[in-house]
C-alpha cells in the first residue's frame, strides 16, 4: 500500500507530497506540530493532544485550521488510507503561505496542514522497553518558551545527534542549576533513593508532556508518590529508577547516563509496569 499524506486539504501519495516554498513553516519555523501515537488504529491520549495543539496554536496565535471534530475525521480518515493499526501521527501546523518576512502576514493567510502516518514494531519497542537505553546530558541552550511545542528545534536535532554518536537514544537537557530538565524528544523522570516518583513540573521550561501527564495519573491511581521537582544528573544516577516518556517512547527505561549505569544497570521493577499500565490505559481510552 502506497503512504499518504494529507496536504492542505488533500490526500495524495506521500511521495507526490509537497509544501510551497514560501510556507512560513520551512522559511521561519513558524508553526507547531502534534504526535499521536497509535493503538489498534486510534489515536491515543486524544483530549491532551488537542489541548496542548490549540494551546500552542494560541500562543503563537494562528487560528486553528478547522474545528476539533472536522480535525479529527482528518486525522483518522488518515490513519485508515494508511492502512496503520499500530504507529505514529504526524500533524503540522504553520501560519501558512506568506511572501517571507519576520512579521505576520498582513493579509491573513489560512493555515498550512500536514498529516503523515507510520507504522511502529511494537514488538521491537517492547524489545528495546526490557533491555532499556542509554542517554546523555547536554546544556540547556534552547529558548525561552518550550511549553509552546513548536517546530523550531535546531537544538533537540543536535542534541539527539550528539546522544546518537554517544551510543545513546536520547539527551537530558541540564539547566544552569545542574538540573534535569527534560529530554530533547521526551520528558524525564527517576525513581528517587526514598522510592519516590519525580519529573520536572511545568512552571519549569519545558513542554508540557501529553505522555507525561498521562503517566502521572497512571501513577497516582496505582497508589506511587509522585512529586513534580527537579532532580540533578547527580541524584539521576543515584536513583532507584530512571525512564523517558514521550509519544514515541511512551514509557521507556533508562539504564545508563553518560556512561554510568543506573542502579544495577538493569531495567527495574517502577518503569516496567507503569509502562504496561500506561499502554493499556492508552490503548483503553484511545479514539
Amino acid at each position: 500500500m502506497s503512504r499518504i499524506a494529507y496536504v492542505n486539504g488533500r490526500f495524495t501519495r506521500r511521495a507526490e507530497a509537497f509544501v510551497h516554498i514560501e510556507d512560513r513553516g520551512y522559511q521561519l519555523a513558524d508553526g507547531v506540530y502534534e504526535v499521536w501515537a497509535l493503538f489498534d488504529g486510534k489515536l491515543a491520549d486524544p483530549e491532551g493532544h488537542f489541548a496542548r495543539l490549540e494551546r500552542s496554536l494560541s500562543e503563537l496565535r494562528i487560528p486553528m485550521p478547522m474545528s476539533r471534530e472536522a480535525l479529527t475525521m482528518v486525522l483518522r480518515e488518515a490513519v485508515r488510507r494508511n492502512g496503520v493499526r499500530e504507529g505514529l501521527l504526524y500533524l503540522q501546523v504553520t501560519r501558512g503561505v506568506a511572501p517571507r518576512m519576520h512579521a505576520f502576514p498582513q493579509n491573513p493567510v489560512p493555515p498550512a496542514v500536514v498529516i503523515t502516518v507510520n507504522r511502529v514494531d511494537r514488538a521491537a519497542d517492547e524489545a528495546r522497553a526490557a533491555q532499556g537505553v542509554a542517554v546523555t546530558t547536554t546544556p540547556e541552550n534552547r529558548w525561552g518558551r518550550c511549553d509552546i511545542k513548536t517546530v523550531g528545534l535546531l537544538s533537540n536535532v543536535l542534541a539527539k545527534q550528539a546522544a546518537r554518536e554517544a551510543g545513546a537514544v536520547e539527551a537530558w537537557y541540564v539547566d544552569e542549576l545542574g538540573l534535569v530538565t527534560e529530554g530533547a524528544s521526551s520528558n524525564a523522570w527517576i525513581v528517587d533513593a526514598d522510592g519516590v516518583l519525580r519529573t520536572r513540573d511545568t512552571q519549569a521550561n519545558i513542554l508540557r508532556g501529553v505522555t507525561r501527564l498521562s503517566l502521572l495519573e497512571v501513577a497516582q491511581e496505582a497508589g506511587f508518590e509522585v512529586q513534580q521537582r527537579p532532580f540533578s544528573v547527580a541524584e539521576a544516577k543515584a536513583a532507584r529508577e530512571a525512564f523517558i516518556t514521550g509519544a514515541g517512547s511512551l514509557v521507556l527505561p533508562v539504564v545508563k547516563i553518560d556512561g554510568d549505569p543506573v542502579a544495577d544497570g538493569r531495567v527495574g521493577p517502577v518503569a516496567s509496569r507503569l509502562r504496561r499500565l500506561y499502554i493499556e490505559r492508552a490503548r483503553a481510552t484511545a479514539i
